[in-house]
C-alpha cells in the first residue's frame, strides 16, 4: 500500500459546500467541535476548552489543516466552518483494517450539531471520496466508528460502505465498514 499523501486537493468544492484548509476565523469553530459532549459523545467525551485553546495556540489554527487530505468543511456561501473532514491512512498498528498490511484509507468526519440532519455529512464526505477517485488507484476505503453510533453507521451505508466486522477499542465496541474508492468515481 502506497503510504503517500491521500489527496493533493488543497479545496474542493460540492453543491453547498467548500471542503478547503482552516483559517484563523475558524478558531472558535474549531474549539466548539472539540469541547461540545454531544459532538464527542462517541469519541472519548469532550475536551477541556483550556486546553483545547492552547493546543490551538500553540501549533496555530491553521496548522489544524496543513497534512494533505485534511480539510475544514465550510458553507459555499458563507464560509462558515461546519465541521472537520479527513482522508488519510490508517495506522497499521490500529485494530481494524481489511489488507494484511493495513494502511487503507480512512475517513473521518466531525460536524457541528447545527449541522447535523441537512446531508451535509454525506455532501462533504462524497465530494472528498470523488475527488480522490479521480486521483488515486482503487484500493479500500474505511470507516470506523462506535458501533453504538448509530448515525455514522446510516451514513456510511448510505454513502455505500459494508459493515466487515467488529473489534474492543478504546473500551467500546468498533464497527469497521469498507468499500473501494473507485466506487465513488462520478
Amino acid at each position: 500500500m502506497d503510504p503517500s499523501p491521500t489527496l493533493s486537493a488543497m479545496e474542493i468544492t460540492s453543491g453547498r459546500l467548500r471542503l478547503r484548509k482552516a483559517h484563523d476565523a475558524d478558531r472558535d469553530g474549531l474549539i466548539e467541535l472539540q469541547t461540545d459532549p454531544q459532538v464527542r459523545l462517541y469519541l472519548g467525551g469532550p475536551r477541556p476548552r483550556s486546553v483545547v485553546e492552547q493546543y490551538l495556540e500553540a501549533i496555530g489554527t491553521t496548522s489544524i489543516t496543513h497534512n494533505p487530505g485534511t480539510f475544514v468543511i465550510a458553507d459555499k456561501t458563507t464560509d462558515r466552518l461546519f465541521g472537520t473532514l479527513v482522508l488519510d491512512r490508517r495506522s497499521a498498528d490500529l485494530p481494524g483494517h481489511v489488507t494484511e498490511e493495513g494502511g487503507e484509507l480512512e475517513l473521518t468526519y466531525l460536524l457541528r450539531r447545527e449541522a447535523w440532519g441537512a446531508g451535509l455529512a454525506f455532501e462533504a464526505a462524497t465530494a472528498a471520496l470523488r475527488a480522490a477517485a479521480d486521483e488515486l488507484p482503487d484500493q479500500p476505503v474505511l470507516v470506523v466508528t462506535q458501533t453504538a453510533n448509530e448515525r455514522s453507521l446510516k451514513l456510511a451505508a448510505r454513502l455505500g460502505f459494508q459493515c466487515m466486522s467488529t473489534f474492543e477499542a478504546h473500551g467500546a465496541e468498533q464497527t469497521l465498514a469498507a468499500s473501494n474508492l473507485h466506487s465513488f468515481k462520478a
